[in-house]
């Protein structure tokens, strides 16, 4: 795995993280997840943005936001209590075969 995929899968971790900090920050009304959030932003587009250096655009940026849709999908369930549904992970499930099936068939 080339160094830029690191940074792109990396920085779509994070941003599984700065979503369920901005969940807990209460609309910026809690100030610990206010930084949280902030600094995990910075770092998850940062680590993105190194990644789109020699990656295509459209792929990197479908495998950033699918690794956070999918990851805060499953938090959220394991987690914060939410919902499960077939239909959710069935989808959920299409975006993981999208995720690698983009990256496999894409140079880089």
């Amino acid at each position: 795995m080339s160094k830029s995929w690191l940074h792109v899968i990396l920085g779509g971790i994070l941003e599984i993280f700065w979503v369920l900090s901005l969940k807990m920050s209460h609309n910026f009304t809690v100030f610990p997840y206010n930084i949280i959030t902030l600094l995990l932003v910075v770092v998850s587009f940062y680590l993105f943005s190194k990644g789109m250096e020699e990656l295509p655009s459209g792929v990197a940026y479908t495998v950033y936001t699918g690794i956070g849709a999918v990851g805060t999908i499953i938090f959220g369930i394991i987690f914060l209590g939410e919902s499960v549904s077939t239909p959710k992970i069935v989808f959920a499930l299409l975006l993981i075969v999208g995720i690698l099936g983009l990256k496999m068939t894409s140079e880089g």
